[in-house]
C-alpha cells in the first residue's frame, strides 16, 4: 500500500479535493434532500480512484521519459520500486471501481463517468503534441467541483461551474510553473509545454493570465449563488487570491529555485484554507445539519 500510494502521489489530492468537498456541500444546500454520509463516502471514493488512476497512468506511460530526466529517475517505475505491470494492473482497477462507485451514486454520474475517466487519462498522452497540456490537467482536475455536486443533485448549475473554471485556471496556471524546471529537458525530447514553446518569461506572464481568471471565478459566486455569502467567504477569497500573488512573487525568470514550494506548499494551502472558510461559512448561514 505504502509503495502504490507514492506512485500516486496522494498527498497531492490536496489540489482537487477541497473544491470536490465545496462541490458536494454546496449541492446539499440547494436540495432538500438531507446530508447522506453514505454519498459522502461514495464521492471521496470516485475522487480516490479517479485520482489513482489518473496519476498512475501518468507514472506508467511517462516510465521512459521520467528514466531519461534526472528529476525523475528516482520515481516509483524508474528506480523499480513498482513494476510498469503493477502500474498498469492498479490503474485498471481503479477504473473499474470508479465506474461502479459511479453507478451507486446516479444514472448521470454512471454515464459521465467514462467520459471523465477519458479526459484525467488523456492528459498523460497530451504533452506529447501541444503545448496545450497544461490546461488538459486543470480541465480534469476541474471535474471534481462539478461532479460533486452532480452526484448530490443530479444536474448542473452556474455557481459548481464556476468553481470548476476556478480550478481548470488555477491547475493550469500553477503546472506552469512546475513545467519551468524542464524546459530545456522538454525541448531536447521534443515534449510540449508552454515553457519549452514561449521560454521562461512569457510562460510566467501566461501564468500570471490564467491566475487572475481564476481569481475571477472564485469571486463570480458571491453574484450567482441562491444564498448569500458571509465574511468567512470573504476571508477565504482574499486568501486564496493572496496565495496566487505569493506564488508568483516566490518564482521569477532569474530565479526558479523556489518552484516546488510554490507548486505543493502554496496551493496546496490555497485550496485547504479557501475549502475551510467555505464550508464555515455555509454552515453558519444556512440550516445546514449532518
Amino acid at each position: 500500500m505504502k509503495k502504490y500510494l507514492s506512485l500516486v502521489l496522494f498527498a497531492h489530492s490536496i489540489f482537487a479535493l477541497p473544491f470536490a468537498l465545496i462541490g458536494f456541500f454546496l449541492g446539499v444546500i440547494s436540495t432538500p434532500n438531507p446530508f447522506s454520509w453514505m454519498l459522502f463516502v461514495q464521492v471521496l471514493l470516485c475522487m480516490i480512484f479517479a485520482r489513482n488512476s489518473a496519476m498512475a497512468f501518468n507514472r506508467f506511460l511517462d516510465r521512459k521519459i521520467d528514466a531519461r530526466n534526472p528529476r525523475t529517475q528516482m520515481r516509483d517505475i524508474p528506480s523499480g520500486k513498482v513494476s510498469s505491470n503493477e502500474a498498469l494492473i492498479f490503474v485498471i482497477i481503479n477504473c473499474i471501481l470508479f465506474i461502479i462507485t459511479a453507478a451507486f451514486i446516479n444514472s448521470l454520474c454512471f454515464y459521465l463517468s467514462p467520459v471523465a475517466l477519458f479526459v484525467v487519462l488523456f492528459y498523460s498522452y497530451t504533452k506529447r503534441f501541444t503545448a496545450l497540456c497544461h490546461l488538459v490537467l486543470g480541465l480534469g482536475l476541474s471535474l471534481a467541483p462539478i461532479g460533486a455536486y452532480i452526484a448530490v443533485t443530479g444536474v448542473f448549475s452556474i455557481v459548481p461551474v464556476l468553481y470548476s473554471f476556478a480550478v481548470l485556471f488555477w491547475v493550469s496556471g500553477f503546472d506552469i510553473i512546475y513545467a519551468l524546471q524542464d524546459e530545456d529537458f522538454d525541448r531536447n525530447e521534443q515534449l510540449h509545454s508552454i515553457p519549452a514553446a514561449l521560454g521562461i518569461n512569457n510562460a510566467l506572464k501566461l501564468s500570471v493570465v490564467l491566475h487572475v481568471l481564476s481569481a475571477l471565478c472564485i469571486i463570480l459566486p458571491i453574484f450567482y449563488a441562491t444564498f448569500s455569502f458571509g465574511y468567512f467567504y470573504y476571508i477565504g477569497v482574499i486568501f486564496f487570491c493572496f496565495m496566487l500573488i505569493y506564488q508568483h512573487l516566490l518564482v521569477k525568470p532569474n530565479d526558479i529555485s523556489k518552484v516546488n514550494k510554490a507548486f505543493a506548499t502554496t496551493n496546496g494551502f490555497a485550496s485547504v484554507i479557501f475549502a475551510v472558510c467555505f464550508l464555515i461559512d455555509i454552515f453558519l448561514r444556512t440550516n445546514f445539519n449532518f
